[in-house]
């Protein structure tokens, strides 16, 4: 089936680019079996720097305006779908998907259709911007969850987020993940929802103290299942 590529706007930040296609090339083997290398889709992967800084203001008409021209560039090769790995960036996804003519999955819809209809506390760990756009927190109450997030998860966020970043030591982040998780567990927490593909690299193992819903991962069972349902 090589007519039917997949596109994959990646790199927002750089290391969340190998496990979300890892968890793709892991999906085709959970959905249909793929053991080959002919078995598994062709992707088209573009990782595209993006104006965004851990530790101050997004320059909003930017930061769109860059992703649509990677989008853009993407839509040029021949994809017929695309899957963009980065919760900062659906901020904008109304627009974003209006800037092109192949369907752009929404990873936040993915993630929140995940979480278990039965109430939960869901602690949200994400993007600073990401948290004050308010794109998960209104969705999370209207479907009659409580929402665990303030400035001291926060903060925590930032300081795992820098530390991934920014250093090749994976044990200091790692550290702070699982203190975090833990954090979170006797804070209430029934759930965390992780709402940053930068974390990926260090959230996959071992598996933490709490039930964990995967916006990254969410976004990679439905780009297989959009790529099979594909004429």
């Amino acid at each position: 089936m090589p007519h039917k590529l997949i596109g994959i706007l990646a790199g927002m930040g750089p290391r969340s680019t190998a496990p979300f296609v890892d968890m793709v090339v892991d999906e085709c083997q959970r959905q249909y079996g793929a053991t080959d290398d002919v078995d598994f889709p062709p992707m088209m992967i573009y990782s595209l720097p993006t104006p965004f800084y851990v530790d101050r203001p997004i320059d909003h008409a930017a930061m769109e305006a860059t992703i649509c021209d990677g989008l853009r560039k993407l839509e040029r090769t021949g994809v017929q779908l695309i899957a963009m790995p980065c919760n900062s960036a659906h901020i904008y996804y109304d627009w974003l998907a209006a800037c092109v003519h192949v369907p752009l999955l929404n990873m936040v819809e993915l993630a929140l259709q995940a979480i278990p209809a039965i109430s939960q506390r869901v602690a949200l760990l994400a993007t600073r911007v990401t948290a004050t756009s308010n794109l998960y927190q209104s969705a999370l109450e209207a479907a009659g969850h409580a929402v665990l997030y303030d400035e001291a998860l926060q903060q925590r966020v930032d300081e795992l987020l820098l530390a991934v970043k920014s250093s090749l030591d994976r044990q200091a982040a790692a550290g702070l993940w699982a203190d975090l998780i833990a954090g979170l567990r006797d804070r209430g927490a029934s759930m965390a929802l992780l709402a940053c593909t930068d974390l990926n690299v260090i959230s996959m193992s071992p598996a933490p103290a709490l039930a964990v819903v995967d916006a990254t991962r969410e976004l990679a069972v439905a780009t297989v299942r959009s790529w099979r349902a594909l004429s």
